[in-house]
């Protein structure tokens, strides 16, 4: 099974260079969130001439005007930038990167991504619950996360220090706890971002990913919109096991 992922290993190991550097981190986050992002906000400017796009917008009384797109982009860079990237230099100064030459199997890949997945979900629905129940916790900390009542894409990492910084060390525990090979990490982190800004789109389009996961086990755009709109429900990020749990749970307006 290894041999699936080999040739994509091998051509990750070519650019060993890169993956090795302090930087990498910073730009890989920065610019695999910023492509994903990219097709919710021509949607955004088509939501204003195309009908056919608006009937799938979750607010649809509501507009992304660009100065809350300047603001969102100039928060996210200010987050990874001044606090961010010292933390990943002192991390790869005091562990520095080992990539083995053997790709990992696919099954173990998939399992483990699931699994990451999983804690996360778990840790961020702990955290956000915490930061909604304790009112000075809110009013601190997560509240600037809150401006937007309507999602879109960039408000997914429209955050405080504190938050971006909570929310990142959990996604970059999990795969250390784990142990997973870097082609794993790699993978996890590419789809816990997709998974962020779609959240956040704030459209409810026929292949989303709720929809494609059945028994309404994922939440999805819609059922963290919900969580923007009326903030005391829907808090785990991803799946919605947690909010049943905790009664917190709430699928339509």
């Amino acid at each position: 099974m290894a041999m699936l992922l080999q040739p994509l290993w091998t051509f990750v190991l070519g650019h060993a260079p890169l993956l090795c550097s302090p930087f990498f981190p910073v730009l890989f986050s920065l610019c695999v969130y910023l492509s994903f992002c990219l097709p919710f906000l021509l949607l955004d400017a088509l939501s204003t001439r195309w009908a056919w796009v608006l009937r799938y917008k979750l607010q649809p009384q509501s507009s992304v005007s660009w100065s809350s797109v300047r603001r969102c982009l100039a928060l996210t860079l200010y987050n990874h930038l001044v606090f961010i990237f010292p933390l990943t230099v002192l991390h790869w100064y005091l562990r520095p990167v080992h990539l083995t030459e053997e790709a990992p199997p696919l099954p173990r890949l998939l399992a483990q991504v699931l699994v990451c997945l999983l804690l996360f979900d778990f840790q961020s629905f702990a955290w956000h619950l915490l930061h909604h129940r304790v009112p000075w916790l809110y009013r601190t900390f997560h509240k600037v996360h809150h401006t937007y009542t309507s999602t879109s894409a960039l408000t997914a990492e429209y955050s405080g220090t504190w938050e971006t910084l909570s929310l990142g060390l959990f996604a970059a525990a999990n795969p250390l706890l784990l142990g997973c090979h870097p082609l794993t990490e790699l993978a996890f982190f590419v789809v816990n971002i997709w998974l962020s800004v779609e959240d956040h789109c704030g459209y409810d389009l026929p292949w989303a990913t709720h929809r494609l996961v059945p028994l309404g086990l994922y939440g999805g755009a819609r059922h963290h919109d919900l969580h923007h709109l009326k903030s005391k429900c829907n808090f785990a990020p991803y799946f919605t096991h947690w909010d049943r749990l905790a009664g917190t749970l709430q699928t339509q307006d």
